[in-house]
């Protein structure tokens, strides 16, 4: 298992579980850089190898009227904020080759978003801008087609790259997490995530906007890190039922203290 080290976070490091979370979406710089506060304070209290999540552009909403964010100048400003004033890695979604750039000068881990896991310019693209590269398996794909994903990354030299489970299609409007999949995505050898929010994702599910199952995701998350997996990634917010985007899967930031302590024994025991 390969260690791909992000600003002194670990992933795949023997008995260390790492942390992924933020909000879905950048709703304002105060309410992102507020959240970023309590994430890290939480973090150092925890000691929880942790890294700041949060999207400047949510380009695959349901609807086209849907909140997607501040945008790609305001949005990076922002997250340039919170990493300079927490010293904490930062990692955000990009939807595009022409996005690379720009956000590779901000932030520690790019996101390639599950939809777009098969593109090959922005997979490479990402690649080549030498930041660890997280690439979030489709829900559409078997854990085995990742492998194609990952020599597409390879080919441009790098072994910055993180795998992201996060549910596969079960019928319409719904998802099921597979725990096998991690099993099989730790055999391609990079460090393995489980998206614990998205996992319980309704997609489409309500009509214009996608639902959720948020009070499954702790459960999923144990079971996750049972299994094996190298961190988890959480969407939360102080109040969820007013989050512009992924209301309905995201986790109340109140409760992730105990959870996170909850995943943490469950990790001394498998790890």
């Amino acid at each position: 298992m390969k260690v791909v080290n992000v600003a002194g976070v670990k992933f795949g490091k023997r008995k260390s579980l790492a942390l992924i979370a933020g909000p879905c979406v950048i709703e304002s710089r105060k309410g992102c850089v507020d959240l970023a506060g309590r994430l890290v304070r939480l973090a150092k209290e925890e000691d929880i190898p942790f890294v700041f999540k949060a999207s400047y552009d949510k380009a695959n909403r349901s609807s086209h009227k849907s909140f997607r964010g501040p945008g790609i100048d305001e949005g990076l400003d922002i997250l340039a904020e919170i990493k300079e004033r927490y010293g904490v890695p930062v990692l955000t979604d990009v939807h595009s080759v022409a996005e690379v750039g720009a956000v590779a000068k901000v932030v520690d881990i790019l996101q390639i978003p599950a939809f777009l896991c098969r593109q090959t310019d922005l997979i490479v693209a990402a690649a080549e801008s030498g930041k660890v590269v997280n690439i979030k398996k489709g829900q559409f794909m078997a854990p085995e087609d990742m492998i194609n994903v990952i020599a597409k990354a390879e080919s441009t030299g790098t072994k910055k790259i993180i795998l992201t489970e996060r549910g596969a299609s079960f019928g319409y409007n719904n998802l099921v997490a597979d725990m096998r999949s991690l099993l099989i995505l730790r055999e391609m050898g990079y460090p393995v995530v489980f998206d614990a929010t998205h996992s319980v994702q309704r997609p489409g599910g309500a009509g214009s906007s996608s639902s959720g199952d948020s009070k499954w995701a702790p459960a999923l998350a144990r079971a996750a890190v049972a299994v094996g997996c190298d961190g988890v990634f959480i969407e939360t917010h102080v109040k969820p039922e007013e989050a512009l985007s992924d209301k309905d899967n995201t986790l109340k930031f109140s409760s992730l203290r105990k959870i996170w302590r909850e995943l943490k024994e469950i990790n001394k025991i498998v790890s």
